[in-house]
């Protein structure tokens, strides 16, 4: 998994027994491999940006690449032999998304790209890969996100508590879910920008000397500029209704650009972009989220979470609800999203659905993603080393890493080394 961030690449491995949100998932091992400088640089110039196609062809190649490195990287790490691993998701690196149909061409379109090639992962590493989970969505309707309240309803639920889970990368989302209820009554959307506005100030500002406010030090600081923060609150994407998705495409280089059009400091300006991100998450808990359901928990993840000042500034504004991190229900606040993609490819490797549909919008539950198989054609996939759609009978992985038939799976936190919070982001 590699976010809207574009910080680098998150590997979970992990066991996983049973189907559906019965399964039992228990967390091997997480690791975060941050990207290159000259990687993120060359990503930022082809993400939602006029580019060459040669540029996007080299990356979408090279990255596969580095993702055969991470896993590898990971796998010895934990000790964890390359060969006992049976699948292998890759959600990719996401380079365009727009789930809102726009016109063109004379025709309404709706669209998603991930880069990283498929292709390259199976060959390397001589196990099946599925990826490109987001195009299935897109195609019956939906959005394409968020995919996580998936793993988010199969984990958090509970039967007594109504409760939030946030995920804080480059941009925000959560998923709400009521005590007791089935996937027909979660809510979930993605609710504005997360890291991705103030890294990108940052960056500018501290011309690449930064790429992130660490600890929130910027931030805290400075101090809110509230009749900014109040305008940039007002935009029509925070009073629009679920389902909805947000991106680069709203949140990239032009919004940033504007945002230094002020006049404010840059103490001043990453504190209310960091105001921004805790304040529309509470705005979208407010809006869409309380006059449905209660909420008694609320559960952070992402990179946002290893900064103090934002989560501060969250906390502040959900009181009196409790917010924590993830950890708190066995959950690493940093791989919780390669986790989900773990788990969506073992559901496509069974042909089982993985969308939520009140979630994306979609008509209907489709099994997501493509598979890229190793070796000869098996269980109905066609072709040797090409990409299927997902409906397709893949192969009948029983975990994206070999069970022992004496293991105790259960969601745990991995014990492993911390780490370097750039790459978590």
């Amino acid at each position: 998994m590699s976010g809207t961030s574009l910080d680098g690449i998150d590997v979970a491995i992990i066991d996983i027994t049973g189907s559906g949100f019965k399964a039992k998932v228990n967390v091997l091992t997480s690791h975060s491999v941050p990207y290159p400088k000259e990687i993120r640089e060359a990503l930022f110039a082809i993400s939602n940006a006029n580019a060459h196609t040669g540029d996007i062809s080299r990356l979408n190649f090279l990255l596969g690449e580095l993702y055969v490195e991470a896993l590898e990287e990971t796998a010895e790490r934990a000790d964890i032999p390359l060969d006992s691993i049976k699948l292998i998701g890759c959600h990719g690196q996401t380079i365009f998304h727009e789930g809102q149909g726009t016109q063109y061409l004379g025709k309404k379109v709706a669209s998603t790209f991930q880069i990283g090639e498929s292709s390259i992962i199976t060959e390397r590493t001589g196990i099946d890969v599925i990826s490109n989970f987001r195009e299935r969505d897109v195609a019956a309707g939906g959005k394409g996100a968020p995919l996580v309240p998936y793993l988010d309803y199969m984990l958090i639920r509970h039967r007594g508590r109504g409760r939030v889970a946030v995920n804080i990368g480059g941009i925000a989302n959560l998923t709400a879910i009521p005590p007791n209820t089935s996937t027909d009554r979660v809510i979930g959307f993605d609710t504005g920008p997360g890291n991705m506005v103030i890294d990108q100030l940052v960056t500018r500002i501290t011309q690449g000397g930064q790429t992130f406010d660490r600890d929130g030090v910027i931030a805290a600081s400075g101090e809110i500029d509230q009749k900014l923060l109040a305008k940039l609150l007002r935009d029509k994407y925070f009073r629009q209704k679920p389902p909805k998705t947000a991106g680069r495409e709203q949140y990239g280089s032009e919004f940033v650009t504007k945002l230094l059009d002020t006049e404010l400091s840059s103490e001043d300006l990453i504190a209310t972009a960091t105001a921004l991100t805790a304040e529309s998450i509470a705005a979208a808990v407010r809006n869409f989220v309380l006059p449905v359901m209660r909420v008694d928990e609320i559960f952070v993840s992402g990179g946002g979470t290893h900064n103090p000042t934002l989560m501060r500034m969250l906390r502040k504004a959900m009181d009196p609800v409790p917010v924590m991190e993830t950890t708190e229900v066995g959950l690493d606040v940093d791989a919780k999203e390669a986790i989900a993609f773990a788990v969506m490819a073992y559901e496509t490797s069974h042909s089982r659905p993985s969308n939520v549909p009140m979630v994306t919008g979609a008509k209907r539950s489709v099994v997501l993603g493509k598979i890229t198989p190793n070796g000869p054609p098996r269980n109905g996939v066609n072709g040797t080393n090409g990409a299927t759609n997902g409906t397709a009978r893949g192969p009948s992985a029983t975990a994206t890493h070999k069970s022992k038939a004496t293991r105790t799976t259960k969601v745990s936190r991995p014990a492993v080394a911390a780490k370097a919070k750039a790459a978590a982001r």
